[in-house]
C-alpha cells in the first residue's frame, strides 16, 4: 500500500471511530478513498466476491419491496417496489422487470459484493451493494421498511442469513 494512502486509511479509521453518520460515498470523497475503502473498514460488513452476483441477486428478488438506489456525484436515484429477476444476454444482465423495475447491468464488472448494516439518518439500515473494479457502488439494494419505518423482519433475516452463508473475504485489506 502507497504512504499516502496508508496515511488515508489511518485517518479514515480514526474518523469511523467517532461513528459518523455520513454516506459512505461522501465518507470515501473526504478521504479521496473509494466506498470499497470505506466499507472495508466498517463494522457489519460481509464482503464477498463479486462471482456470487447470480446468488445474490436471485436471493434478493424473494425479499418483496425493497429500495435500489444508484447514488454517484451527480444524483440519488431511488426505486421502490421488489427487485425482477433477470438474464445474462449480450454482455448485461438484463432485468426482467414487468411493469417495474428494468434495465441492464454489467454484472461481469461487480467485483465485490457487500451486505452492510449501519445506521443512517438515525435509523437502522441493512443493504447489499455490488461494487465495481473502481471501488464504487454499481448499485445498492436496500431492505425494506414497515409502516412503523422499521426494516422489514422476513427480509432482515435473509439478509442477516445471506450474509452468514457467502465466503467472506475480511472486511480489512
Amino acid at each position: 500500500m502507497h504512504p499516502e494512502h496508508q496515511q488515508r486509511v489511518a485517518e479514515l479509521d480514526a474518523f469511523l471511530s467517532t461513528a459518523p453518520t455520513d454516506t459512505v460515498e461522501a465518507i470515501a470523497q473526504r478521504f479521496a478513498l473509494s466506498a470499497l475503502d470505506v466499507l472495508r473498514r466498517l463494522p457489519q460488513v460481509t464482503l464477498c466476491d463479486g462471482g456470487a452476483f447470480d446468488r445474490v441477486w436471485q436471493t434478493l428478488t424473494g425479499w418483496g419491496d425493497v429500495t435500489t438506489l444508484i447514488n454517484n456525484p451527480d444524483l440519488i436515484l431511488e426505486f421502490h417496489g421488489p427487485l425482477p429477476g433477470g438474464a445474462h444476454r449480450h454482455g448485461f444482465f438484463n432485468l426482467r422487470g414487468e411493469g417495474g423495475l428494468s434495465g441492464h447491468i454489467r454484472a461481469q464488472r461487480c467485483r465485490h459484493i457487500a451486505l452492510v448494516e449501519r445506521p443512517f439518518m438515525g435509523m437502522e439500515t441493512a443493504s447489499v451493494w455490488f461494487i465495481n473494479p473502481e471501488g464504487q457502488a454499481m448499485l445498492k439494494v436496500f431492505v425494506g421498511r414497515d409502516a412503523q419505518r422499521r426494516l422489514r423482519a422476513e427480509p432482515l433475516a435473509a439478509f442477516r442469513a445471506l450474509a452468514q452463508t457467502l465466503p467472506s473475504e475480511g472486511a480489512r485489506a
